[in-house]
């Protein structure tokens, strides 16, 4: 979507000669919480001028330790409106094969072409080999690889001339994260594979990996321990997420792309 900034009204000010602003606009997904990664990104995009199309899944947040903050999405809407930005906030069921094509239309009615695309959401509950079921591991891999494919080929499919960029959340966990793990594996190769396929649209596509960042699920004695085996001895924050996913999506990043990049504060080093 193409948007132009208000002109000033007095015709006195140097800014009423000056073009209009054209805005960009990114999709975020797994945007539930103001506490969240996806709520950092988007309100470091919504700084660097982009409009936003924002997902969000509320039943999920009910099967999980921090549960379901119903104001957070209207609150976040109405901070990123205030900072400039056109939102538009839709829930979506990543689990639901049909969930994409029923986004993307409302993405078509509501917002117009989109120029990036972020994948922070993610279906994680902890099970390891022996105890994880077939229901929970079908359904990671349901949302974090299928939904994932999906998106980025819808993406590709409806990107203006000038191309885009993707940038996709993963993470390091395996062991006792079975169902997560091995599902980020293969949203990892699906965004690589995609630097590879979608570059000649001028689409740039890297994965994201930004270590241990507490946004509700570490208890007290976790956040103690990964602090420690943090070389600057503090955890990552969703804003230290944001500033390089705003770089791989920006101009100056474009020129990065079929990356794993680590932005984990030496965490994995």
């Amino acid at each position: 979507m193409v948007v132009t900034a208000p002109v000033p009204d007095s015709p006195d000010s140097p800014a009423a000669a000056a073009p209009p602003v054209q805005r960009k606009t990114a999709l975020v997904t797994g945007v539930g919480r103001l506490a969240g990664i996806g709520a950092g990104i988007a309100r470091r995009l919504a700084a660097d001028g982009w409009d936003l199309v924002l997902t969000y899944w509320q039943d999920y947040d009910t099967r999980m330790p921090w549960g379901v903050q119903p104001d957070d999405v209207e609150r976040l809407t109405a901070e990123l409106q205030a900072i400039g930005a056109a939102v538009v906030a839709v829930p979506a069921d990543f689990e639901d094969p049909q969930a994409v094509d029923r986004l993307m239309a409302a993405v078509a009615d509501d917002a117009g072409t989109l120029q990036g695309l972020v994948l922070s959401h993610a279906e994680s509950v902890d099970s390891g080999i022996l105890d994880t079921t077939l229901e929970s591991f079908e359904r990671h891999f349901a949302v974090n690889s299928r939904a994932s494919w999906q998106l980025v080929a819808a993406f590709a499919r409806q990107v203006p001339a000038e191309g885009g960029a993707i940038v996709a959340l993963t993470s390091d966990h395996t062991a006792f994260n079975l169902p997560y793990g091995a599902s980020k594996g293969a949203l990892d190769r699906i965004v690589i594979a995609a630097a590879r396929e979608l570059g000649p649209l001028g689409i740039s596509a890297n994965v994201l990996n930004p270590g241990p960042v507490d946004t509700g699920w570490m208890d007290a004695q976790l956040r103690e321990d990964l602090s420690r085996q943090q070389p600057g001895g503090r955890l990552g924050t969703p804003a230290d997420v944001a500033g390089t996913a705003a770089f791989l999506l920006s101009p100056e990043g474009r020129w990065v792309s079929g990356q794993l990049v680590k932005a984990d504060g030496g965490f994995s080093a």
